[in-house]
């Protein structure tokens, strides 16, 4: 039997912004944790959806035609391929739903880049 995992108590010790943790696997989906705050970065992901869920704030994604914006207990999935940039104002506390191929910033790289063998690390043990 799996552990439950409670998604906010797994933010309670975060620290750094815009650096996610890996807290669950489903098939071939990471079940990823991060807290927000500001802009990331305007970037696409060719081959991967992306699903934002907000558990804590509210999260806009802008895109290049318009935005979207999340409040608390909203999702939305990006479309692969379509280029896009989260937003918070304020800090955001948000689950990610990404296949385990996605690049945290797509076909971007920048200093808020964290590579998915560091979001692992930092995110326990995952179930296979």
């Amino acid at each position: 039997m799996n552990p439950v995992v409670n998604l906010k108590a797994q933010l309670d010790g975060v620290e750094d912004l815009w650096s996610p943790r890996v807290v669950g696997r489903v098939n071939d989906q990471f079940v990823k944790v991060a807290k927000v705050k500001g802009a990331l970065a305007w970037h696409k992901h060719d081959a991967e959806d992306e699903l934002f869920l907000v558990l804590k704030g509210r999260l806009v994604i802008q895109y290049e035609d318009g935005a979207v914006t999340l409040e608390e207990g909203d999702m939305h999935i990006v479309p692969k391929g379509r280029m896009h940039n989260p937003v918070a104002a304020e800090e955001c506390w948000i689950a990610l739903v990404e296949t385990v191929t996605t690049r945290h910033t797509g076909d971007v790289v920048t200093e808020k880049t964290k590579p998915v063998d560091r979001q692992i690390a930092d995110g326990g043990t995952l179930a296979d």
